[in-house]
């Protein structure tokens, strides 16, 4: 089993320029919990994302991971620690798949120490869970979007993250492989009690897959808690601005969402009216 961290946010505002997108946000990330951050695109989820992984400082308050400042501690230290996939990540040019997937052991090296068994373990474990061990030799530029996807998250896995952070990494893959990583993320959740934070559009996803939701709106948290407390009519039309039904997914009990357009209420009742009828 992995370590207990704990990963807080306090008082944070991020922005980017004179752009102000994160407003003296606070958040208390779940141990050993698998959370997913959703909301409309450019609500500040991403940004979050970026500064709880160190890539972005904030304007103001702190990250604090283990009751120490994040952005102060050791770069290898936070990596040993934290994992992070990022929306669109860049492979040099050339490389094989298998190379990719060990520089994710980069945070375990140290100067006096040499690649060994573990290494090699952990890199082939990663590849067997994503589904990548046939590509191994393959250059990472002639795979397919949702090959590519898979990859990166292998390079992750190796990395053996206690926290692992995730910006939409079902970007990509085809409903079927969508499952199979979120499946993989409730593996690792379970079996080594890694702590999963993820950013994912699709609610019912999020629903089906995450202990704790988050759901954001205009830079600050609307609202949190089980899926069965967020996800309801009046939260996804504040949040997304759309009109739905939420029903008991019958595979899942889950809350499950379903879209209302203009077009879909029966004739004479009024998109609004539906909803009320639900």
């Amino acid at each position: 089993m992995t370590e207990a961290h704990t990963l807080d946010v306090e008082k944070v505002t991020l922005g980017y320029g004179d752009r102000v997108v994160v407003d003296s946000l606070d958040l208390r990330l779940p141990p050993g919990r698998i959370t997913a951050i959703v909301g409309a695109n450019a609500c500040g989820k991403s940004t979050l994302l970026r500064a709880m992984s160190r890539l972005l400082a904030p304007r103001d308050g702190r990250v604090v991971l283990d009751g120490k400042d994040l952005h102060r501690l050791p770069t290898k230290e936070v990596a040993r620690t934290l994992g992070l996939l990022p929306q669109s990540p860049i492979a040099p040019e050339g490389i094989v798949v298998s190379d990719l997937v060990s520089r994710g052991r980069h945070p375990h090296q140290r100067v006096l120490t040499r690649w060994g068994a573990q290494d090699d373990e952990a890199v082939h474990r990663a590849l067997e869970l994503t589904g990548t061990l046939s590509l191994a030799d393959r250059p990472v530029d002639e795979l397919s979007g949702g090959q590519r996807q898979r990859v990166w998250i292998a390079m992750t896995l190796a990395q053996q993250p206690d926290i692992l952070m995730l910006d939409e990494p079902t970007t990509f893959l085809d409903v079927s492989h969508q499952v199979e990583v979120l499946d993989l993320l409730v593996d690792l959740n379970r079996e080594r009690g890694t702590t999963v934070l993820m950013v994912l559009h699709d609610l019912n996803m999020a629903a089906r897959y995450a202990d704790h939701l988050i759901a954001m709106t205009g830079g600050t948290i609307h609202a949190q808690g089980s899926s069965a407390d967020v996800l309801t009519v009046d939260t996804v039309r504040t949040v997304f601005g759309m009109n739905c039904m939420v029903i008991d997914d019958p595979v899942s009990g889950k809350p499950l969402v379903i879209p209302i357009g203009r077009h879909d209420a029966p004739a004479g009742v009024s998109a609004a009216a539906a909803v009320q009828v639900s």
